[in-house]
């Protein structure tokens, strides 16, 4: 049996041969998730199963789960760069299973395990972690030394969305929104998300009206219950305070609230449903012009309501509210007509979009605009408040991303640039979209990683739905939350030090500032550099 110790960094194929230099120790902080792999391949004598044991002072914070292939569809564009692994590749490594004490393993294929640590806040100090490996053949021991700094990590500044899908939840575990059962799946997922840096959470007050077809749908998740009679509004809020209970009460400290007009341009309403003369129907959709005195009518009246509500729960100033999703710059007339619309219905709210035109900031339509990270050097030199957004597209030119295809240090990486670039938020569409590409059905995601062919493998969704309403995490779940541990201490460092020290010491040896299109292609170099802040806190403290 063939055993090495590898970094989270490195992404285990089945055909792998392990030639890898050995990862044997490292340092967090002392309330810092930190995770490593063991990579093993087992020879024809040792049988189909492997017992897994972990023997530490650390045990009752360490984790285990088996690292399993997952299919792709689409890996990339013709335009992805070199920094991926082999596009024709059929499957990758992405699925964290949980172990309880055995794995399945097949003979000269490498699978690896992903040991967690995750502290408690209190430990400190030099301990071993060892992991024992047996079977039927042989018994292998792997230590691994974790140094636990006695300084925690700061809260988390930056604010973070990954667009939490309610739909999803509902198809996927065949529940009636709002229902019994969907409260319990919905904190489940949601605790999931904030353990995973969330703190900022897509809101659907009425159905979000995202990647769907034109003259389509998505299936009804409406926390706001509207009723009209003899041609007045009125409006209950039932679920929406439960859905802010729950929230708040998970660590959730912003609340994005669905977008108000449709995607791409802003030109329709969203589908609302209401029920009239005793009768539930759709009172706007795709048919509903967005600048129409119809909806503009019921916007207002809905905002005077909403306000009202929410300055009761304490909860206005945490609010955000969305016009359209990205929008192009042949479509500034119709985005602008109905940021009027929203403007005048709820004066004094926060407001952001995606968007990577800089004429809707310069034009005054929206006050914090979320540019894509190709333009995070246009935005950043003009706007008050940087935000920025990877998807799909952001394949070339080195950008951070998370992809199947795409090395491990890219995803990270993201942490440390948003330091540099002294961002407030960063925003992703795709934490659980377990359907096609413009909602036309559902997809199983542990088949279909792509949206139907649409987009690269792992754009999509971070986490699996796993039995009774559980996430089961992806490994590029757990690194991303990795860049934003880094984010965090390099914050910490930068208050028992300075800013200028902090850059000073990111860039020491590097012929170009670091920028989201250049910076080192290594894995020894990000986690060399993690050592060297963990020292300085260390040094400062």
């Amino acid at each position: 049996m063939k055993t090495v110790l590898l970094s989270s960094l490195v992404k285990v194929f089945k055909d792998s041969n392990l030639n890898h230099k050995e990862y044997t120790s490292a340092s967090c902080l002392k309330n810092e998730k930190f995770s490593y792999q063991i990579a093993v391949i087992p020879s024809c004598e040792d049988g189909k199963e492997l017992n897994v044991s972990v023997s530490s002072p650390l045990k009752d914070c360490i984790k285990l789960y088996e690292v399993v292939n997952i299919p792709a569809g689409k890996t990339g564009y013709d335009n992805s760069d070199k920094f991926h692994y082999d596009l024709t590749r059929k499957e990758f490594p992405d699925l964290l299973k949980p172990v309880k004490d055995k794995i399945k393993i097949k003979a000269d294929t490498a699978t690896a395990i992903w040991v967690e640590f995750a502290g408690n806040g209190e430990l400190s100090g030099k301990h071993n972690i060892t992991i024992i490996l047996k079977t039927e053949k042989e018994t292998v021991e792997k230590t691994f030394s974790l140094e636990i700094i006695d300084k925690a990590l700061p809260k988390q500044e930056l604010l973070f969305t990954n667009w939490f899908h309610n739909d999803c939840l509902c198809t996927y575990y065949k529940v009636k929104p709002f229902s019994d059962e969907y409260w319990v799946i919905f904190e489940r997922f949601l605790k999931n998300a904030v353990e995973h840096g969330v703190n900022m959470i897509l809101t659907p007050v009425f159905t979000p009206p995202l990647d769907t077809e034109v003259g389509g749908e998505r299936p009804t998740v409406q926390l706001v219950d509207v009723e009209k009679k003899n041609g007045e509004y009125s409006f209950g809020f039932e679920n929406f305070r439960k859905y802010v209970e729950i929230c708040l009460k998970n660590g959730v400290e912003a609340f994005e609230i669905s977008h108000f007009f449709t995607q791409w341009g802003a030109t329709s309403a969203p589908k609302i449903v209401a029920t009239v003369n005793g009768k539930e129907k759709k009172i706007f959709g795709w048919e509903t012009k967005a600048s129409g005195k119809a909806y503009k009518d019921f916007l207002n009246a809905f905002a005077k309501a909403f306000t009202k509500e929410v300055i009761a729960l304490g909860i206005k100033d945490r609010c955000w509210l969305h016009v359209s999703d990205e929008p192009n710059e042949k479509q500034i007339s119709s985005y602008k007509k109905a940021a009027k619309i929203l403007r005048e219905a709820f004066p004094d709210f926060n407001n952001l979009d995606a968007l990577s035109e800089i004429e809707f900031y310069k034009k005054g339509l929206v006050k914090t605009p979320v540019c894509c990270e190709d333009k995070a050097d246009i935005f950043r030199k003009q706007v008050d408040h940087f935000w920025t957004y990877y998807c799909c597209g952001q394949v070339d030119n080195l950008l951070p991303n998370r992809m199947f295809s795409q090395p491990s240090l890219r995803n990270r990486i993201l942490g440390i640039l948003l330091y540099k670039y002294d961002a407030e938020g960063f925003l992703h569409w795709g934490h659980n979209f377990w359907y096609s590409q413009y909602s036309k059905y559902e997809i199983n995601p542990y088949k279909v990683t792509d949206a139907g062919n649409a987009f690269p493998s792992g754009d999509a969704f971070v986490v699996y739905p796993g039995k009774n309403g559980e996430p089961l995490n992806s490994l590029r779940h757990e690194v991303f939350y990795n860049g934003f541990q880094d984010l965090r201490a390099l914050r910490l460092l930068e208050k028992l030090t300075s800013r200028e020290d902090v850059i000073k010491l990111i860039e020491e040896g590097l012929d170009i500032p670091l920028n989201f299109n250049c910076y080192p292609t290594t894995q020894e170099w990000l986690l060399n550099l993690r050592e060297k802040v963990n020292n300085a806190i260390k040094e400062n403290s």
